[in-house]
């Protein structure tokens, strides 16, 4: 009886669980959306006078921001930021390529005594931030080219629906995901908030640097001064870009073994490293207390990238 009874709480505990979670999580959720959908748009003053005006996050140190904001690096680093899709500010990046960079001079000094290699690690430890920028940015760039022609041919059904492009460019927004659904989102705010189409248009090309992304803004511009039928111009570009999908899926099986045999020769002598280390310690111990060996180290390290981008280069090709 006590098996049964400690049966019946669990099950109906379970039972119980999983409708309050069917019921709160979908809320919940929902809600979540809704304050990520305000944020994008903007934040108002807190004072008596109201304001639309977006405003840039905070970052941790606020001067550092306004020094940056008046440099050219600074509004680089800020557009790259904006075009990662990272909610961060250029403070923060610097705060964190200076935590970064001091702690890879630490590591190397401890682990590698008085070590030249310290000279390299300390700019590496510095840029990392910077390269984990760029990465996040080109894998975003990169979803957001395999989505566009998906987002294309929806505005174009409900252009020739008989919806008109702005709210074309909402159902957009609504029905995509990320990233082309927060891009196209920001297109229709800004243009629902009084900023001119074209304008708001301008700025998803310089948000999102990609050569479609440009004809398309071109062929909206062209075709709302001339005229023409927006529809047919929109599902040929989408036709165009799937068709360099193609043809560059096709370049990436020719390149294959390339792209390998870079990741081989870059990860080789790292494993050859370990392998030997645990083989034979005596063996590689020269390679880690001596002076020349941290300077073979230092160049093998610098051999190895220049081989892995010469052949990254050699493999890339323009579609």
């Amino acid at each position: 009886m006590l098996a049964a009874l400690l049966v019946f709480v669990l099950v109906a505990g379970v039972v119980l669980g999983g409708y309050a979670a069917s019921v709160r999580i979908p809320g919940s959720l929902a809600r979540r959306r809704i304050e990520l959908r305000l944020r994008e748009i903007g934040q108002t003053t807190e004072s008596s006078d109201e304001s639309i005006v977006v405003k840039e996050p905070a970052g941790p140190l606020p001067a550092i921001d306004r020094v940056l904001g008046r440099m050219a690096a600074g509004s680089r680093l800020a557009k790259l930021i904006e075009q990662s899709g990272i909610r961060t500010t250029p403070s923060a990046i610097v705060v964190a390529s200076v935590a970064s960079g001091v702690a890879a001079l630490l590591a190397t000094q401890a682990l590698l005594r008085h070590s030249p290699a310290s000279l390299v690690a300390a700019p590496l430890g510095t840029a990392l931030p910077l390269l984990f920028l760029v990465q996040r940015r080109s894998s975003r760039l990169r979803r957001f080219e395999e989505q566009f022609p998906e987002a294309l041919d929806l505005v174009s059904r409900a252009i020739r629906a008989g919806h008109a492009f702005q709210t074309a460019i909402g159902m957009a927004a609504e029905e995509l995901p990320p990233p082309v659904g927060p891009e196209f989102k920001k297109v229709f705010d800004q243009q629902n908030f009084g900023l001119p189409l074209g304008d708001a248009l301008a700025a998803l090309a310089d948000r999102v640097p990609l050569l479609d992304v440009k004809f398309f803004v071109t062929a909206v511009a062209i075709q709302r001064d001339t005229g023409g039928n927006l529809a047919e111009i929109l599902d040929n570009l989408s036709h165009v870009v799937r068709e360099r999908f193609k043809i560059q899926r096709q370049v990436r099986v020719h390149t294959a073994h390339g792209r390998i045999t870079g990741l081989v020769l870059l990860g080789l002598p790292p494993f050859l490293a370990a392998a030997l280390s645990v083989i034979n310690p005596e063996h590689m111990r020269p390679l880690f207390e001596e002076r020349i060996g941290h300077m073979l180290i230092l160049a093998t390290i610098v051999m190895q990238l220049i081989g892995f981008v010469w052949i990254r280069r050699v493999i890339k090709i323009e579609v």
